[in-house]
C-alpha cells in the first residue's frame, strides 16, 4: 500500500514541483529519506537563504517552488525571507516538520507550538493537516492557493510520523485561473477618463513584469502620449528604460512623489501600490486637481490606496483591454528623461561612477539582482534596463534576500534552458545577511557575478540620519572586513576591482567562468542623499 510520503512525491511529480529548497533537519528526515533520483535537492546552509533561492526560482520560472523547513526554529530564520516573499508576490510552498503525534501533547524538544500561527500574517493560507492522510490534499490545496492573485507564499506545518502511514488515493490535481480580467463597465469608464485626459501619466508597478506586459504597456504609453514612470522602490521593472517616454523612477516620499507628477490631471497607476513610501515626508498623494486611476489584482491593495478609484484585473489584460478602447491622441511627447551628468574615475571610484563603467560593460541579455539600498539611485540613473525578467529585488526592504534570490535566479536560467547571465550588486552590510548562499552557487557552479561596492558601512541609515535628523546612531560602520577571504572560503572566484577598465575586463572574465565570481570594489565613503 502506497504510504504518505509515496503519494506525496506523486503529487509533487504531478505538478512539476521536482526541486526541493532546504536545510535539512530531524524532523524533515522522514519525508527526504530515499530522495527521489528524479528530484533535486538544493542546499542551502541557512532557512532564509533557502526562500530566498526558492523566491528567485518561482519569479523565473513563473510556477511555485517548494521550500522545506526544520520546524519551529527553521521557520523563524526563514521569516525574513518570508516577509519578502509575501511582499514579492511570489507564491512558494512553504512545508516545515513537526515532532511525531504521539508526543505532541507532551511539547517535546523541536515541537512547534501553534505552527499555523508563526508564520502569520505573511503568508496566505497556513496549516496543520488534522490526519496523516490529508497531506497530499493540503498540498493540492496549497498549490491552488499560492497561485491565485494576489500570488505569494503558503506554509504547511507536517508531523514526522505521517509519511509512513498509509495514504488515501491520490487527490486529483486540478488547475486554477492564475489571471482574471477587469469589469467591463468599470474599463470602460477608466478608458472614458484617459480619453478625456489633458495631460495624462503612467504609473506601473512590478505586475506589469509579473503578467509578461511590456508590450502592452509600451503600446498603452504610446496610444495615450503619455509619460512613464515607475512606482517607487520597484521589486521588478515594467517597462523598457530606453524608451524615450520613460522618465526613471518615483521618489518613495509623499511630498517629493506628487511634485514629480505636478500638472498631470489623471494619473494612471498599474500593478503598483499607491505609493510605497519609506522615509514620513508630508504631503498629497497626488497634485491637487489630479485624479488617480488605480488596477491591481489585489483587494488589499484597492483598499490601502488613500485615493483614487480602483479597477481590480490582471495589470496585462487590462493594459491590453486600455489600448483596445482609447482613440489615438494628437499631443506632443513628453520630453525625454535628461541623461545623468558626465562622471570622474578618480579613486576610489564613486557609484555612479561604478555603475557608468558597469553600464558600459553590461551584456544586452542580462538580469540584475539588487541589494544595495544607499546605492540604488546611482545604479538606476546609470544602468537603463531594457528587456523584461531583467530586475530583482525585495519589496519588503528587508536585507538578506538579493544574494540568494540571485542563486535561485541562475540556477532556474539553466533550467528553463534561457542561459541569461545573472549580476547581482549587493552592497558589502548587506552581503553579510545570507553570505552562505555563495556555498550553494559554488557547489552547484552556477556562473553568477557578485558585484560588491564596499563603502564600510550602512550608508543607507546614515542617509536616513541625516534626513530625520539622528545623529550619533552606533553600528553604521563595518570596518575590518576581507570580502575577498568570505568569498573564497566558499569556494568563489574573485578578485578586488578599482577601476572601470578592471571592471570590465573582471566582468567579462566571470561572465564566461563555471561557477560563481565575487567582485569587491571599493567606492567613495560619500553619503548619498536619500531621495
Amino acid at each position: 500500500m502506497a504510504t504518505v510520503r509515496d503519494t506525496t512525491y506523486e503529487l509533487l511529480r504531478a505538478l512539476g514541483m521536482t526541486t526541493v529548497f532546504g536545510n535539512p533537519g530531524s524532523t524533515e528526515e522522514p519525508f527526504l529519506q530515499a530522495f527521489p533520483a528524479d528530484f533535486q535537492y538544493v542546499h542551502a546552509l541557512h532557512e532564509a537563504s533557502a526562500i530566498g533561492m526558492a523566491d528567485g526560482y518561482a519569479q523565473v520560472t513563473g510556477a511555485p517552488a517548494h521550500v522545506n523547513l526544520h520546524t519551529a526554529p527553521g521557520t523563524g530564520n526563514a521569516m525574513g525571507n518570508i516577509v519578502t516573499a509575501w511582499h514579492n508576490r511570489t507564491p512558494l510552498i512553504v512545508t516545515a516538520g513537526q515532532q511525531t503525534r504521539q508526543m505532541l501533547l507532551l511539547e517535546p524538544r523541536l515541537t512547534a507550538r501553534r505552527p499555523t500561527e508563526l508564520p502569520q500574517p505573511y503568508v496566505k493560507w497556513a496549516h496543520e493537516p488534522v490526519r496523516a492522510q490529508d497531506v497530499p490534499a493540503s498540498l493540492m490545496r496549497a498549490y491552488a492557493t499560492a497561485v491565485q492573485p494576489p500570488a505569494g507564499p503558503v506554509f504547511l506545518s507536517l508531523p514526522l510520523d505521517d509519511w509512513a502511514q498509509p495514504a488515501d488515493p491520490l487527490p486529483e490535481v486540478r488547475t486554477v485561473a492564475t489571471r482574471f480580467a477587469a469589469d467591463p463597465q468599470r474599463l470602460r469608464q477608466f478608458a472614458a477618463a484617459l480619453a478625456e485626459a489633458r495631460s495624462p501619466v503612467v504609473v506601473l508597478g512590478a505586475a506589469v513584469d509579473r503578467a509578461g506586459a511590456w508590450e502592452a504597456a509600451t503600446a498603452l504609453a504610446e496610444r495615450l502620449v503619455a509619460p512613464v514612470w515607475s512606482a517607487p522602490a520597484p521589486e521588478r521593472t515594467a517597462f523598457p528604460e530606453d524608451h524615450p517616454y520613460f522618465q526613471g523612477v518615483l521618489p518613495y516620499a509623499a511630498g517629493p512623489l506628487a511634485e514629480r507628477l505636478e500638472g498631470h490631471d489623471i494619473v494612471l497607476v498599474v500593478g503598483a501600490p499607491v505609493f510605497r513610501y519609506y522615509p514620513h515626508i508630508p504631503g498629497a498623494t497626488v497634485p491637487e486637481g489630479a485624479r488617480l486611476l488605480h488596477v491591481t489584482d489585489d483587494p488589499e491593495e484597492a483598499a490601502r490606496a488613500p485615493v483614487g478609484d480602483s479597477l481590480l484585473g490582471d495589470a496585462g489584460l487590462t493594459l491590453a483591454a486600455l489600448v483596445e478602447l482609447l482613440p489615438r491622441v494628437d499631443r506632443p511627447a513628453p520630453a525625454p528623461r535628461p541623461d545623468p551628468p558626465s562622471v570622474e574615475d578618480s579613486l576610489p571610484l564613486s557609484a555612479d561612477a561604478l555603475f557608468a563603467a558597469l553600464a558600459r560593460h553590461w551584456p544586452e541579455d542580462a538580469v540584475l539582482v539588487q541589494e544595495s539600498p544607499s546605492n540604488l539611485s546611482a545604479l538606476r540613473r546609470r544602468l537603463r534596463l531594457r528587456r523584461p525578467g531583467s530586475y530583482f529585488t525585495m519589496a519588503s526592504g528587508g536585507l538578506g534576500y538579493g544574494l540568494p534570490a540571485a542563486v535561485g535566479i541562475a540556477l532556474a536560467q539553466r533550467h528553463t534552458g534561457r542561459h541569461r547571465p545573472v549580476v547581482a550588486v549587493i552592497g558589502d552590510g548587506a552581503f553579510h545577511y545570507s553570505v552562505q548562499a555563495l556555498w550553494t552557487a559554488a557547489q552547484l557552479r552556477l556562473p553568477l557575478v557578485v558585484i560588491v561596492p564596499v563603502n564600510q558601512q550602512y550608508a543607507i541609515l546614515k542617509s536616513f540620519a541625516e534626513l530625520k535628523h539622528t545623529p550619533g546612531v552606533p553600528g553604521l560602520d563595518l570596518p575590518g572586513i576581507d570580502i575577498s577571504a568570505v568569498a573564497r572560503g566558499y569556494g568563489c572566484a574573485t578578485t578586488v576591482v578599482e577601476t572601470p577598465d578592471h571592471l570590465g575586463q573582471a566582468l567579462d572574465l566571470a561572465l564566461r567562468t563555471e561557477g560563481p565570481t565575487v567582485l569587491p570594489v571599493p567606492i567613495s565613503t560619500d553619503i548619498p542623499p536619500l531621495l
